[in-house]
């Protein structure tokens, strides 16, 4: 048998995009999101636009092992695995203040958020640039500054986006994830372009490819 595989703190999140082909065995795809369920993980299914991928499946979990049984499952199922993403709840070192409350939201959050199906994820990392761009170099009241900024930004989206930041250094080829659900898609638009003028963004940040769908149950989005 083998051995849990737990954060100490948080849980997994795995972003799986698989390409929908004509042997798909649509049961067995059901079969094991509602397996991965019944293990109490939370798995969220998206209709994907463009062409990166037709489906995402998004699963959140403690155990690690898990997570893999879920895609082993869904690969089984006849559905083609073309990209992934590995990350990890987590709570910022500029958030250790806020209350208990907060603090579990961004550990254990509940997936979906209701009323908002519109979706997109996108990895992104800070950036390592001679001395004028580099993050790291920051010193962390500056940081935290910054931080603060952006923060308030995308407090003026409340009720329209529910974002979820997960953290993926050494997991992953960027060092965050970053997830968000909007009721229109054009809230999510909205929120990316305001956002990118902090300064945290604007001078600091590297963003990956953007994956964009809609939030449905399996039966629906294999449909």
């Amino acid at each position: 048998m083998t051995q849990d595989v737990r954060p100490s703190i948080g849980q997994g999140v795995l972003h799986l995009f698989f390409k929908v082909g004509a042997g798909v065995d649509k049961a067995a795809a059901i079969a094991a999101v509602e397996a991965c369920r019944g293990r109490e993980d939370q798995v969220v299914s998206i209709a994907m636009l463009g062409h990166k991928a037709d489906i995402a499946v998004m699963g959140l979990g403690p155990n690690l092992w898990s997570l893999r049984q879920l895609q082993t499952d869904l690969v089984a199922s006849g559905l083609e695995l073309v990209d992934s993403y590995v990350s990890l709840t987590e709570l910022s070192e500029y958030a250790m203040g806020i209350p208990d409350e907060m603090k579990n939201m961004r550990l254990w959050p509940v997936m979906p958020p209701e009323d908002k199906p519109a979706w997109c994820f996108y990895p992104m990392s800070k950036k390592r640039v001679g001395d004028d761009q580099n993050w790291f170099t920051l010193e962390y009241d500056r940081r935290k500054e910054l931080m603060y900024e952006h923060g308030t930004s995308g407090r003026k989206f409340a009720g329209r986006i529910v974002q979820l930041i997960t953290g993926s250094t050494g997991l992953d080829d960027y060092e965050w994830g970053v997830t968000l659900f909007g009721q229109h898609p054009d809230d999510l638009k909205e929120v990316v372009y305001t956002m990118r003028f902090d300064e945290a963004s604007s001078v600091y940040a590297d963003f990956g490819p953007f994956y964009t769908g809609m939030v449905a149950e399996l039966d629906d989005v294999l449909s």
